[in-house]
């Protein structure tokens, strides 16, 4: 069973993890994404899942504005040809339907099936936002933290250059 919003912010709270989240209509695109949020502060970022030739599953975390080519970036992350995951697979593996697709995620991903990507230049923001598993609204938490979750959650990311 996929982690509610509600479970996703009690784990962010058992981690000590600040986190501060802002309701808006549901945001499918990176473009409904800037014309909804407003003014929060931070890096906004755009959340791929994909899968490789061998079946194995990634999940790329990179700023909005990242280009990211898929047929070079499988030889940065050691991974096979990639190609998007279908919207089963993802609801499967990470319990989110596609337009939600966040890292925070991962904590549905006990299996630890799902590799996780995070752009070094998104690296360089200190607060970084993500939809909390759910596309109608955006939460914004610390790029240290955004580690220290993935830590807890069983996700060793790959930090390199996505574009």
């Amino acid at each position: 069973m996929a982690a509610t919003r509600e479970e996703l912010f009690a784990l962010l709270d058992e981690l000590g993890i600040a986190h501060r989240t802002v309701e808006h209509p549901p945001a499918f695109t990176v473009g409904d994404a800037r014309s909804l949020r407003g003014q929060i502060p931070g890096g906004h970022t755009k959340n791929l899942f994909l899968k490789d030739k061998k079946g194995r599953l990634w999940l790329v975390v990179a700023g909005e504005e990242t280009a990211v080519n898929l047929k070079e970036l499988h030889k940065r992350i050691g991974a096979a040809r990639l190609s998007f995951g279908k919207a089963e697979l993802m609801e499967e593996a990470l319990g989110v339907a596609p337009g939600s697709v966040t890292p925070f995620a991962l904590m549905n991903d006990g299996q630890g099936r799902v590799t996780v990507v995070l752009d070094e230049r998104m690296m360089e923001h200190q607060t970084l936002n993500f939809h909390p598993l759910e596309n109608t609204a955006t939460t914004s938490i610390a790029r240290d933290d955004l580690l220290r979750f993935l830590h807890a959650t069983g996700h060793e990311p790959l930090i390199v250059n996505v574009e």
